[in-house]
């Protein structure tokens, strides 16, 4: 299988004109191929994307070229350097900082723009939080994750334009 996934994903990149540095695919206990790729600088920014967007887009080819020519699903994770640790990383910071906030208002918060592993990570890092929960919304592109004071105060702050006496 692992050969298989290599030469589907030289080949598109071959119609790229990239050339990998390295490519490893490892295969984990829950049956994902992880496929770690080590390219030049710039080639890298270009399969990397904004925000990753190219990165998650490869992925989904790579993982539809796989099912074609092998006839069955396999979850594909894609990654390029060391991406995607720290993109956790960052989101998991993003994360506590976000606790933070809502633990200074009392109010929710939504976070935008987070596609599903980013929001699967913000999930995870916080599953265990005792001060707040975390929630999915809305459909398709609108999707976003909202994370909420597990205990509302009782008494909500009062509105920007009174004034205390």
């Amino acid at each position: 299988m692992e050969k298989t996934i290599e030469a589907l994903l030289l080949d598109l990149l071959k119609h790229l004109d990239i050339t990998p540095k390295e490519v490893i695919i490892t295969q984990d206990d829950t049956q994902t191929y992880e496929v770690n790729l080590q390219l030049s600088d710039q080639d890298t920014g270009i399969l990397i994307g904004y925000h990753g967007d190219t990165i998650a887009a490869l992925q989904l080819i790579l993982a539809l070229l796989f099912y074609k020519q092998s006839g069955s699903w396999s979850r594909l994770v894609v990654n390029i350097g060391d991406y995607r640790q720290k993109r956790q990383e960052s989101l998991e910071k993003m994360a506590q900082d976000t606790v933070q906030r809502v633990k200074l208002s009392g109010e929710s918060i939504a976070l935008f723009n987070l596609n599903p592993f980013e929001r699967r990570v913000v999930h995870m890092s916080l599953a265990d939080h005792p001060d707040v929960l975390t929630a999915s919304e809305g459909e398709g592109r609108h999707r976003h994750l909202i994370v909420k004071p597990k205990h509302p105060s009782a008494e909500p702050p009062p509105p920007d334009d009174q004034q205390a006496s």
